[in-house]
């Protein structure tokens, strides 16, 4: 039983166009993730990105990644992840145990957390993992232009506050059985803090490229 990685890569996208393939540090978005996978040869066995895009195809063949074409019609903005996940799973001729979700709007991460991270996985037998990172901003919501706080009271020092934690996306461990079952994080997966300047980049507006980009410059 293999552990593979899936890169979803559609092609498109309507805040940044064709963002999986714009260069950053004259690599293509999507390509880091195959660098990352590849880093990790130990682990992964296999490397695959979907993609409905031919562009994108192109590229992450030139780099050494398998493609699965994904059909238009599990391509569209509302379609979930999982979905690509389930189609590759479902035509590759391989049995798998673990998918690892790398996704390729964040093309930046530790250069050991998923060493750390599978080795955590597999010594607990956990069914899934995903990343978070502390956050200590002071959330609330606005009812009737009146903010309403919501795990705090305002004035409360931050340092106060009862930890919380948001999903960053660096990486996804996933067994193979969860995906035919449209689950990516089940509900005993296991919450991986990572606290890295590298969690804060999910590629979405050309805002968010030009600080990966930034970051990418520094290390």
């Amino acid at each position: 039983m293999k552990t593979i990685a899936i890169i979803p890569a559609r092609g498109g996208s309507k805040r940044l166009y064709q963002k999986n393939i714009k260069l950053i540090g004259g690599i293509p978005l999507l390509v880091h993730s195959i660098l990352y996978a590849q880093a990790n040869s130990e682990i992964i066995d296999e490397i695959y990105v979907s993609t409905n895009d031919v562009e994108t195809k192109e590229i992450a063949l030139q780099f050494g990644a398998k493609v699965i074409d994904r059909p238009e019609s599990l391509s569209g903005d509302l379609e979930p992840t999982v979905t690509a996940l389930k189609h590759v799973l479902e035509t590759i001729n391989v049995e798998v145990e673990n998918v690892i979700l790398l996704q390729p709007t964040n093309p930046l991460r530790p250069e050991n957390l998923l060493k750390d991270a599978f080795s955590i996985y597999k010594r607990e037998r956990h069914d899934s993992l995903f990343t978070v990172t502390g956050n200590d901003k002071k959330f609330g919501k606005i009812v009737d232009n009146k903010f309403i706080p919501f795990t705090y009271k305002i004035g409360q020092r931050s340092q106060d506050l009862e930890p919380l934690f948001f999903e960053n996306g660096l990486l996804y461990i996933t067994k193979a059985k969860l995906i035919f079952e449209d689950i990516i994080i089940s509900k005993d997966a296991l919450p991986f803090e990572v606290n890295h300047m590298f969690a804060s980049v999910d590629i979405d507006t050309q805002e968010d490229f030009d600080y990966a980009e930034y970051l990418f410059k520094k290390i």
